[in-house]
């Protein structure tokens, strides 16, 4: 395999499923099934995931929430979706563990970086939960910093389209993908990959990103080992 110690970013809309709300169990575990394939396969696997599909922190202050109680309540829900896929992932036969970045024993442990580096290399999933634990923070910037702080070959975002596009492939059929890009071309173009906070932190670092459609099976084993197989950012 190509990378061998993964960040895989997943949002919290295609654990919903079709409609991208609450949880889809299907979806779920056949999450865990791809994410199982790459671990015997040799790869170390951490995951950040969304909540969108439960409650997102910014959209809920244009319904009058106030932004930090909000975003306090999207990254209970980002625990919420952790479970689910620690779930998943035992019943597909994985070790896993779950950290959160606030206190939440016994839901979890809380996160250490040295810690969930062990439980890495002792062949455990780390299911990263309650984003970076601060409001004004995007489980897109928990991602990229969990990336760095793990020493992650590459951060892996799974989205519903095979890469990144000029415009949203799912109503424009002519939009145009990239295969590769930088990142200052990416914000330059403002193009809605990650947020600026996400791809300041991974461009500073070196972290390479890779988009690719999450929902195809068996293309998240092609990413792992180097395969073109959706859009590369680079510094």
């Amino acid at each position: 395999m190509k990378y061998k110690r993964i960040l895989l970013k997943l949002s919290g809309e295609s654990l919903g499923g079709s409609d991208g709300t609450g949880i889809d169990h299907s979806v779920a575990y056949d999450y865990a099934g791809q994410i199982k394939e790459i671990t015997e396969a040799g790869c170390e696997v951490a995951i950040v995931i969304g909540g969108g599909n439960i409650f997102r922190g910014l959209q809920g202050t244009g319904e009058g929430y106030d932004r930090v109680k909000g975003d306090q309540m999207g990254m209970l829900a980002t625990v919420i979706n952790s479970l689910a896929l620690e779930n998943a992932l035992n019943r597909a036969g994985c070790k896993t563990t779950v950290f959160t970045s606030i206190r939440m024993e016994p839901v979890g442990s809380y996160y250490n970086r040295d810690e969930a580096d062990r439980a890495m290399k002792a062949g455990h999933v780390c299911l990263l939960a309650g984003g970076t634990g601060n409001p004004f923070f995007t489980t897109d910037s928990a991602a990229a910093l969990r990336a760095v702080e793990l020493n992650c070959n590459v951060l892996l975002k799974g989205t519903r389209v095979d890469g990144v596009y000029d415009s949203d492939p799912e109503k424009n059929p002519s939009a145009k993908k990239f295969g590769t890009l930088r990142f200052d071309e990416a914000i330059s173009k403002k193009l809605k990959v990650m947020d600026i906070t996400a791809f300041a932190m991974c461009s500073e670092n070196n972290m390479p990103i890779v988009v690719f459609n999450m929902n195809t099976k068996g293309t998240l084993y092609k990413v792992a080992a180097g395969e073109n197989c959706g859009t590369l950012v680079t510094a």
